[in-house]
């Protein structure tokens, strides 16, 4: 996994520092080396360097050995585990004063020489590996150290004559060193302009131009008019089409860059000195490229709908040169830095090229500044016209107009703090500048350029990272609707899936992001994917060390162990349990309790993926119960009772239970508490421990049908035989009353001068039982009207059907009173 995490830093590395390894053959493949061949390589290196180039030499083959190494080590570990395996097979020496198969001990015998043998040389090279990364490290601190030194070294400043003496007193050397330049320059032009060479120099110089100028042009239309006939709407395919264009540009300058190399140097026409030069100039070229099509692809000035970042047309209008400047300065300030570390130029030469790098970088930046303070705001709109006269009433409400976007009126305030900050550190260079810290100066003034154009790197990266997750894996996209399909997940599950998936993301491309600042402090592409390495190694916090590589394993652990949970127990749900003849309660149950064993499983395979293991894991557990005896006593009683509920089932899904003054169907069975469904459609949330500590009516427990009970008072007078037969008729005709258990009346007897009749019906489930005695309530009537049956009525009533009770006299209002005085 540890490769994952590596591969971004080697790619940025490579896109943001150029491909040097292009303008290199490459090597045959060697024999696997041996531990004595990879110990004198080792030792055949110099100890101590001079310059920073030697220190990067070294560096690399420092860096080559440890990883022979590692691949012997690798190698032959596989072949100690198959010997301790045999061994193993073998079993023990016998007790002294046994005996044993001849055979079995000498090849018992011949197995433990080999196998001490390989052990020996795995431990040598591991020596070996960790005294070339020691070297390695010390080299490079003493670089840092070196590196410091210089920035804080005070050289005589431009503004005195004590600088300019330095320059006319070196002149006549660093000309000399330059005219041997030069004349390696003019003997190569000679040897390309000979018969032999000539055709075959200008056609790959031109084939070189027209790859690197027309074919950019051609491949960034092209890659525009893909994007738009075959990717999909959405913010997706905008970053997609920046990060393909500076990837066309790069590897379309890089190939024309090492074919022109390769063929001038097959043809002679490099000599020592412009050899290097040129392949510097093939790095520098992929980097330039890089730069030229970050900047046009974030800007977008031909394709206004396609741009990224959220930046007005005249905005964009106005930073349209800078990727052309940003060229344009990076040669004239990498010139005079690369002729001078060939030709090895004086001192003076050296710091004039600082201050010249310093002022240029400054200008370029100052005057991007400059730019984007002076953007235009869009003027308010002409005044129109007075409107007519309008019938009175409430004035309109004055709507301002909108700023247009990209103006300084939406700018954010962390926008005018960071121009801020960008303007105060030039003005800290031109006064290093002025006073003589050159070095300084030129080291910051490089390392702003170089934030800037890692920032915008990494900003297309954040883009991309987050359109990618929401346009994959959130609930509106093609795929995540699968998903919902195939596992029964919500919209809202995929779509925090999609946020945390970016989240995590936008973290690792910022931990990269700052090794990619820190890079221009004297380090290279290679030191890059070293730190990168030792980021993988993980950070230590207290006793639990965090690895990158651990927590990746370990959210994938997570999201697939989920996952198959979630298939699992989908599976058992719809194809498995409704063939097993189970009730749906108790199928409830299984599934849940699977829901909470396999959970537990999950999250223990997490963490023993993240290197947290069972011990530790009961350590937390220990120091928990602490809290959990003072207070979570509540928690842990309810998430027992829950398990309790789901074991014994005394009360399970689809049961209609009464609670207090509570009646209705339990609908789940959480961690915690219990949904029940009430007659209103409205849900109360029980907690589990009150199923276990109180009195639990359950009416489907035993038996799921429901009872229906109406009871009928009816005059001393009342036919008793038929009005049962009524009742029963009333029962009869109803289709949801069972005919098994029969429908019974019985006379209860006699209360307050009334019969007393108690009817007595089932239906299928308690829940039908309101709505079954409602409808056969209203057929009894019917049917004892018809039957002149007549009911009980209040005392004093005359007895139906001898008329209908007289209706109540109703007293007539009283006067209004009289105010005194008023009287007549």
């Amino acid at each position: 996994m540890r490769w994952l995490l590596r591969l971004p830093a080697l790619l940025l590395a490579v896109a943001l520092c150029g491909g040097g390894a292009w303008a290199q053959a490459p090597a045959a493949p060697d024999a696997a080396p041996t531990v004595a061949a990879l110990r004198s390589q080792l030792e055949a290196i110099p100890s101590s360097v001079e310059t920073s180039a030697d220190v990067r030499g070294v560096v690399e083959q420092l860096n080559a050995i440890s990883t022979a190494t590692d691949k012997f080590i690798a190698a032959r570990t596989g072949e100690l585990n198959d010997m301790n395996a045999r061994l193993g097979e073998l079993g023990n020496a016998p007790a002294a004063g046994t005996t044993e198969n001849p055979d079995i001990t000498r090849r018992r015998t011949a197995l433990t020489r080999d196998r001490n043998a390989l052990d020996a040389n795995i431990r040598l090279a591991r020596l070996v590996s960790v005294d070339a990364q020691q070297r390695a490290n010390d080299l490079l601190s003493k670089r840092r150290a070196l590196f410091e030194a210089q920035l804080t070294e005070r050289a005589p400043s431009p503004l005195g004559r004590e600088f300019w003496e330095d320059i006319a007193d070196a002149w006549s050397g660093d000309v000399a060193r330059l005219e041997k330049l030069g004349a390696e320059f003019e003997s190569g032009f000679e040897a390309a302009r000979s018969p032999d060479n000539a055709a075959p120099v200008l056609g790959t110089l031109a084939a070189a131009l027209l790859l690197a100028l027309l074919g950019n042009w051609l491949a960034e239309r092209a890659l525009a008019r893909f994007a738009a006939s075959y990717l999909p709407p959405g913010r997706l395919r905008r970053s997609l089409l920046v990060i393909a264009i500076v990837t066309t540009n790069m590897v379309l300058v890089g190939v024309a860059a090492q074919g022109a190399f390769s063929v001038f140097d097959n043809h002679g026409v490099w000599g020592p000195q412009t050899r290097q030069l040129a392949q510097s100039v093939v790095q520098s070229s992929i980097f330039i490229a890089f730069v030229v099509g970050l900047g046009r692809a974030l800007l977008s000035n031909g394709r206004p709908s396609w741009r990224l970042p959220p930046i007005s047309d005249p905005m964009a209008e106005r930073l349209a040169p800078f990727p052309w400047v940003m060229a344009l300065v990076a040669i004239v300030v990498w010139a005079p830095t690369q002729i001078n570390a060939v030709v090895e130029a004086s001192f003076a030469a050296v710091v004039a090229t600082h201050v010249m790098t310093a002022l240029i970088l400054t200008a370029m930046i100052g005057a991007m500044l400059l730019r984007l303070h002076g953007a235009p705001v869009a003027e308010p709109p002409a005044a129109a016209p007075p409107p007519k006269e309008t019938p009175p009433g409430p004035a309109p409400a004055v709507v301002a107009p909108e700023p247009p976007k990209g103006s300084l009126d939406e700018r954010p305030m962390w926008v005018g703090v960071l121009l801020a900050a960008v303007t105060l550190n030039l003005i800290g260079i031109w006064v290093l500048v002025a006073i003589g810290y050159v070095a300084m100066a030129s080291f910051l003034a490089s390392q702003l350029t170089w934030a800037g154009i890692v920032a915008a790197a990494f900003y297309v990266l954040f883009k991309f990272a987050d359109d990618l997750f929401v346009s994959v894996v959130s609930s509106r996209s093609n795929f995540g609707q699968r998903l919902q399909l195939s596992f029964g997940l919500e919209p809202r599950t995929l779509d925090q899936a999609a946020v945390v998936l970016s989240g995590l993301s936008r973290v690792i491309l910022f931990f990269y992001m700052v090794i990619a600042l820190a890079t221009p402090l004297g380090t290279s592409p290679g030191e890059v994917y070293q730190r990168s390495g030792k980021f993988g190694s993980g950070i230590k916090i207290g006793e639990i060390q965090l690895v990158p590589s651990a927590i990746i394993s370990a959210v994938t652990v997570l999201v697939l162990g989920f996952i198959a949970l979630r298939v699992v127990k989908r599976w058992l749900e719809q194809r498995y349990l409704p063939h097993t003849g189970l009730e749906p309660g108790m199928q409830s149950s299984i599934t849940t309790l699977l829901g909470y064993v396999g959970g537990i499983l999950v999250v223990a395979f997490g963490l023993s993926a993240l290197g947290i293991g069972i011990e530790r894991i009961a350590w937390v557990a220990s120091a928990l119960s602490v809290g959990i005896g003072f207070g979570l006593q509540a928690i842990v009683q309810n998430f027992i009772s829950g398990l309790i509920l789901l074991a014994e089932r005394p009360v399970k899904v689809g049961d209609w239970v009464v609670l207090g003054n509570a009646e209705g169907d339990v609908r789940r069975i959480n961690v915690r508490a219990t949904e029940i469904q009430l007659g209103d459609r409205s849900t109360m949330i029980v907690p589990n421990s009150e199923f276990i500590t109180k009195t639990v009516r359950n009416m489907t427990l035993a038996n799921a049908e429901g009872r229906v009970l109406i009871r009928l008072p009816m005059p001393l007078t009342t036919h008793a035989t038929r009005a049962r037969e009524v009742i029963l008729a009333a029962f009869a005709d109803h289709p949801g009353v069972l005919a098994s258990p029969a429908p019974s009346v019985t006379l209860e007897g006699v209360e307050v001068g009334f019969l007393i009749f108690q009817a007595v019906a089932y239906v299928q489930s308690p829940r039908l039982a309101g709505g079954v005695r409602s409808d056969v309530l209203f057929a009894m009537l019917d049917g004892l009207r018809a039957a002149e049956l007549p009911m009980a009525a209040y005392p004093g009533a005359p007895p139906y059907p001898g008329g209908p009770p007289a209706p109540a006299t109703v007293a007539p209002p009283p006067p209004p009173p009289v105010l005194p005085g008023l009287a007549t």
